[in-house]
């Protein structure tokens, strides 16, 4: 048995979300204790060059979350390498168990658990990862300028991903498995009505096609769903976009949840159906998932869970 533990703020997730709320929840003197999680620093520690981050014209995921881990430390966070296994959000204090045995007892929580890319599975799919495959068209589509791309996928995920890349690449071949598309009509509009878009139907990836040194993508390897006939396209990037999973587990069954999964908050704010119990980032936001936003929203829950607490701190010394 490990030892428990009061906190003022349990912050769980270690993405932009996670570490901005951080350090604006140590300057606001609350002392919060971080739990990184099973991915540490999060999505974009599986991106290479990031070009979107305001004041980087260019940085490497992995050191620009090191650096936001560096200042949630300076700051005065407290970061444990560790997992919360259950959270319970029955009553205050809210009682989350760590993997490693440990239990804190927290007056607000903060959840920055993310979401997670879906992949197909494929060995060649995660060899390519950051090098020629990638899940996030508005991270890396301006690496494709005047090249071919393909587009996985049939939603809207897919859709507006394989129009957003032709601001850059010369060509978008979206490839989906079924004969129709299943994203809303005013996007598929836009997609047919686009002269850089070709379609290419009733088809499944079979194998992401490159070279190892560098590392890098030349091509895929299509076949067809009905007669197993295999083609091979020429491209220079793989674009993988069948929805995102909300990593909202913890909470399923506690908080109020929409959209398959994500946390649901009040609008304008980070606020979820428990009080005292804030999301931040990719976990509650289906709609920009960028680590500009998620910072943002960082700071709201940090800024909201320090008025929370303020507030029930009022309320306790006027009750005695």
């Amino acid at each position: 048995m490990g030892d428990v533990r009061r906190v003022k703020v349990l912050i769980i997730g270690s993405g932009p979300a996670g570490y901005t709320a951080a350090v604006y929840a140590s300057r606001a003197m609350l002392e919060p204790v971080l739990v990184q999680g099973i991915q540490p620093g999060g999505q974009l520690t599986i991106t290479t060059e990031v070009e979107n981050w305001p004041g980087d014209t260019e940085v490497m995921g992995p050191a620009l979350m090191e650096r936001m881990e560096a200042h949630a430390r300076a700051m005065g966070t407290e970061i444990i390498s560790d997992l919360v296994g259950r959270l319970d959000l029955s009553q205050r204090p809210f009682r989350a168990e760590l993997d490693g045995g440990d239990v804190l007892l927290a007056d607000a929580v903060i959840l920055a658990t993310g979401a997670q890319a879906r992949w197909l599975g494929l060995d060649s799919e995660e060899k390519f990862k950051g090098f020629g495959v990638s899940a996030c068209a508005t991270c890396d589509g301006f690496f494709y300028r005047g090249k071919e791309v393909m587009v996985i996928g049939g939603g809207n995920t897919a859709v507006e991903e394989a129009l957003f890349l032709t601001n850059f690449a010369s060509k978008v071949t979206l490839v989906h498995r079924r004969d129709s598309l299943r994203s809303e009509k005013i996007l598929q509009d836009r997609l047919f009505k686009n002269p850089k878009v070709e379609v290419i139907w009733d088809h499944l990836l079979d194998e992401v096609i490159g070279e190892s040194d560098p590392l890098g993508v030349t091509g895929v390897r299509l076949r067809h769903v009905r007669t197993g006939v295999e083609q091979v396209r020429d491209c220079a990037g793989v674009f993988v976009a069948i929805g995102h999973s909300p990593s909202s587990e913890l909470v399923a069954g506690q908080l109020e949840l929409h959209h398959g999964g994500y946390v649901k908050v009040e609008p304008g704010t980070t606020a979820t159906s428990i009080p005292g119990v804030f999301a931040a980032g990719d976990v509650t936001d289906h709609v920009y998932r960028q680590a500009v936003t998620s910072a943002g929203m960082g700071c709201m829950a940090a800024l909201e869970a320090e008025r929370f607490i303020a507030a029930h701190e009022e309320e306790a010394v006027a009750a005695e």
